[in-house]
Order: structure tokens, then sequence, then C-alpha cells
């Protein structure tokens, strides 16, 4: 009887040694990389730090090539370069008056929209007829096909001498660089629209043209959008081609003009703005885009 007492007796603070007893610690879980949010403060400083690094960078070289050489050209100090851009933007040019920044670019911007506007048409047109009528898709997909691997500059010097050095030359240039890629994708994404859609429109009565207009052209005015807004970056290119090799004003055309003078402080500015204004275009089509079709942007739009 003893023994079994002194045995529940000194059981008793072992089990609540147990009770008391901490439990164990778990590990915590790692948050994966591609779980981690970003706030939109944090993720405009991360967008700024690219930006940053490369200006320190530019000033820190620049000053060293100034410091050894003032007189240097191809690392220009920011103040010569705003002094440059200044003096294009409000001192007019002795020659013809104009105030040679914005005369440039107006000259650029009219041959980039236009170009660009024949290209978003074609596209539109051939594409929708491509993607949704078979026989215009047997007809007229091989070609396209072929076109689209033609480097466009190489088509420079030819629509040089068939349409001269004018306007015409440099919009058809831009054109025909953007145009091919544009049809094929607005095509394929009219032939990714579901099937039963069109068997829908069918069994309510709608002819052709009203399945184009009331069902395809919906569809497809958001990608259109996409495609002018990816072709942009090779328009700006075959612009400035053209502009390069015939011409008397454009930003293209100046950047080329004062290169033979190492004017760095005049290409650099002129770079800058020409990114500001791709950009600006950039944003508008982005603008344009969720007015006209807001369904098309439902994560952006909540």
């Amino acid at each position: 009887m003893l023994a079994r007492g002194t045995g529940t007796v000194n059981a008793v603070p072992e089990a609540r040694a147990e009770v008391a007893r901490p439990p164990p610690r778990r590990r915590k879980a790692r948050l994966r990389l591609i779980n981690a949010t970003v706030s939109r403060g944090g993720a405009l400083f991360l967008g700024a730090l690219p930006f940053a690094a490369v200006a320190i960078a530019y000033l820190f070289a620049s000053a060293q090539r100034l410091a050894v050489n003032p007189s240097d050209k191809l690392l220009p100090s920011p103040a010569q370069m705003w002094s440059a851009f200044l003096d294009l933007a409000t001192v007019p040019d002795k020659r013809s008056g104009d105030l040679i920044l914005w005369a440039d670019t107006f000259a650029s911007l009219v041959r980039l929209f236009a170009g660009v506007g024949v290209a978003a048409l074609t596209a539109l047109c051939l594409g929708v007829a491509i993607g949704f009528i078979p026989r215009v898709r047997a007809f007229l997909l091989p070609f396209v096909t072929v076109v689209c691997v033609i480097p466009p500059l190489a088509l420079l010097p030819i629509l040089f001498i068939a349409l001269g050095l004018g306007e015409t030359a440099k919009i058809t240039l831009i054109a025909l660089g953007v145009a091919p890629v544009m049809v094929r994708d607005i095509a394929n994404r009219v032939m990714e629209l579901p099937p039963e859609l069109v068997a829908k429109a069918q069994t309510l009565g709608a002819n052709s043209w009203t399945m184009v207009l009331r069902l395809v052209l919906p569809q497809v005015t958001p990608r259109l959008i996409t495609c002018v807004r990816l072709a942009l970056g090779p328009a700006w290119l075959f612009l400035i081609a053209a502009e390069a090799i015939a011409s008397t004003e454009g930003l293209g055309y100046r950047i080329f003009l004062v290169r033979r003078y190492l004017s760095m402080d005049v290409i650099l500015p002129y770079v800058a703005w020409i990114t500001l204004l791709a950009v600006i275009t950039d944003w508008l089509l982005v603008r344009l885009s969720h007015a006209i079709s807001p369904w098309a942007h439902p994560v952006q739009n909540q």
C-alpha cells in the first residue's frame, strides 16, 4: 500500500511538469517571392531606383571628364544640356525664324501618327477579314506571313526611288514596317473568338456584316490599341531612319545633323524628348483603351 501511495505521489509532479512544458516552437513559414506584394509607395521607390542609378552614374562620369577637360563634348553637364535644349525651344532660327524644337516635333509627330494610323486601319480591315472569312484567310494569310519577315529598312531605298524623297515615302515606310505584324495579330485574335458566340449570332439572324460590327469589332478593339502601343517603338525607329536619310526637318534629322559636330548637348536632350513623347503617347492609348473597353481591364479598374 505504501509503495503504491508513494508511486502515486511521485507521479503527480511529473504529470504537472508535462502539462507546464511549453509547446514546441513552430517554424515560421517563409513567404515565397511570387507571393510577396509591394505597396504603392514601395513600387514607386523600386521603380525610381534604376533611373536614379543611371543618373548618378552619368553625373559622376560627366563630372570626371569635365574636370579633366572643361570643353569636353562627349558627356555634357545637365546645365549645358538644359541650356542647349532651351535655346532650341525658345530662340527662333536665324534662317527660317521657326523654333527648331517645336518644328522638328510637329514634323515627326505628323509622320509618325500618319504612318501608324494607316497601319492600324489596314490591320483592322485585313485582320478582321482574314480572321473571320475563310476564303480571305486562304487568299491573304500566306502573303501577309511572308511580308512580315521582310526587313522594312531594306525597302527604304526602293521607296525613295519609287515615291521620291517627300513625306509619302516616310509615311509608307512606317506603315509597311508595322502593319504586317499588326494584321497577323488582329487576325489571330479574331480566330480565337469562341465559336459559340458566332453560332448564337447566326441563330438570332445576324448576317456577316452585322456580326463584324456587333460581335467582332468590339472584341478586337482593345487588342488593336495594344497592337498600336507595341508598334510605337518600331515606328519611331523607322521614322528616325527615314528622317536621317532624306529630310530637312524632324527629330531624327536634327540628331543626325548635329552628330557631325559631336553636339551631345543637343543629341541627349532630343533622345530624352523622343522618349517623353513616346511615354505620353503610350499613356494616352492606355487611357483610351480603358475608356472604350473597360471590360477588357477588370483588374486595373477595381
